[in-house]
């Protein structure tokens, strides 16, 4: 069994359905509202437990009810949470609007996921005993650099989801072996307006890089170098909310589990497009079972 150490948020999403965005000063009806766990760790740990992984969360919640109800998720979905703690700040949430043509705005409020500044002697031991660390930037950036740090020391793979964005510097790409950027959030990173440009330079940094682009598919590059490109496993969205976090967190379970680069970005790509076909964001994820079959049926596009 895979282990993977998930450093991360967690977020109650107020998942809001909408004809379109308000404009200022307006007030129009939604459609739908729903509460789901989210945050991009929780999403991520999630994802990485149904495609197979032994899942162990680093997180913080507070002591109220949205706290309790992420930390049942993650325990419904076999995710280890000894290391989710409780703080006296509140349980984060996000604000998230869902259009009807399935893209999304999301505002976060992180409460209980800035409280913790520094890793505890029981996180380093759970980073030093996983295969693979997965973090993102919804935590304090020393934070997740502390994390980068001690997983590197122990020899563990470290999978890095840039975002949101933040201006980071070679010190701390150096420790990533994967990182796993959108388009935009690795243009912003590279200081370049170009997909292939952006993803050769921050790749002379990162051991790795796996740009995600939507219905464009992926850019792979490494050390300076554009080194593959796939395809989007073609879908019909409705909700892309968690379409990204759902591929890192498949990409870091099936590498895990001894895929290769290409192999386990196959597998992302055809969960992240099973994921936009349904509502939510933990709740769109799909299992193994249901990945494994969608790639079986797959002719991926040619020339």
């Amino acid at each position: 069994m895979a282990r993977i150490a998930v450093l991360g948020s967690a977020n109650m999403d107020l998942v809001v359905r909408l004809p379109r965005p308000p404009r200022v000063g307006e007030t129009i009806f939604g459609t739908a509202f729903s509460l789901v766990p989210g945050g991009k760790g929780l999403n991520q740990a999630v994802a990485a437990a149904r495609a197979g992984a032994e899942v162990s969360f680093l997180g913080a919640v507070g002591r109220d009810e949205f706290g309790t109800m992420l930390r049942d998720a993650l325990l419904a979905q076999g995710v280890d949470v000894s290391r989710l703690i409780e703080v006296d700040e509140p349980t984060g949430i996000a604000d998230v609007h869902v259009m009807d043509d399935g893209d999304n705005s999301i505002v976060v409020v992180p409460g209980a996921n800035h409280a913790v500044l520094a890793l505890a002697d029981q996180d380093r031991a759970m980073i030093a005993s996983s295969d693979a660390l997965l973090t993102q930037f919804e935590r304090p950036l020393p934070l997740v650099h502390e994390a980068l740090r001690a997983a590197r020391a122990a020899g563990v793979r470290t999978v890095l989801t840039p975002a949101p964005v933040l201006p980071v510097g070679s010190d701390l790409l150096g420790l990533v072996d994967v990182l796993v950027p959108n388009a935009g959030e690795a243009r912003a990173l590279a200081g370049r307006d170009d997909d292939v440009e952006a993803a050769r330079a921050i790749s002379r940094q990162a051991t790795t890089v796996i740009m995600t682009r939507g219905e464009r598919g992926q850019l792979i590059a490494r050390a300076g170098q554009l080194v593959a490109e796939r395809p989007a496993y073609a879908a019909e969205a409705i909700d892309t909310t968690a379409a990204g976090d759902t591929f890192v967190g498949v990409f870091a379970a099936r590498s895990a589990l001894g895929e290769d680069v290409d192999g386990a970005v196959r597998a992302a790509a055809v969960a992240s497009g099973i994921s936009v076909t349904r509502p939510g964001a933990s709740t769109s994820m799909p299992t193994w079972d249901e990945i494994e079959s969608a790639l079986a049926a797959w002719r991926e596009p040619t020339g």
